[in-house]
């Protein structure tokens, strides 16, 4: 969880998921108590573009790491290469 207080990162499904997509995203965060409608298709995401994923305890353990103070299922910490 260190790791997404230190370095850019973005946080939320949308942004996460354009993030992964684009190919900017380095590492991502799920937490496991999100829903799984929401999990099962980005870790599939994360599988098809070779992105690792790291697990979260939960979602207010997620935003906290964020700095932010809703609950969060999805976060990524995102490279500053233009993809």
């Amino acid at each position: 969880m260190e790791r997404i207080k230190q370095n850019s990162h973005v946080v939320g499904l949308k942004q996460s998921r354009k993030a992964i997509e684009s190919g900017k995203a380095e590492l991502v965060f799920l937490a496991k108590d999100a829903d799984t409608h929401v999990k099962l298709p980005l870790e599939r995401l994360c599988e098809e573009k070779d992105v690792a994923v790291v697990y979260a305890e939960t979602m207010k353990e997620l935003a906290k790491a964020c700095h932010v103070e809703v609950p969060t299922a999805v976060a990524a910490i995102i490279s500053g290469k233009d993809a």
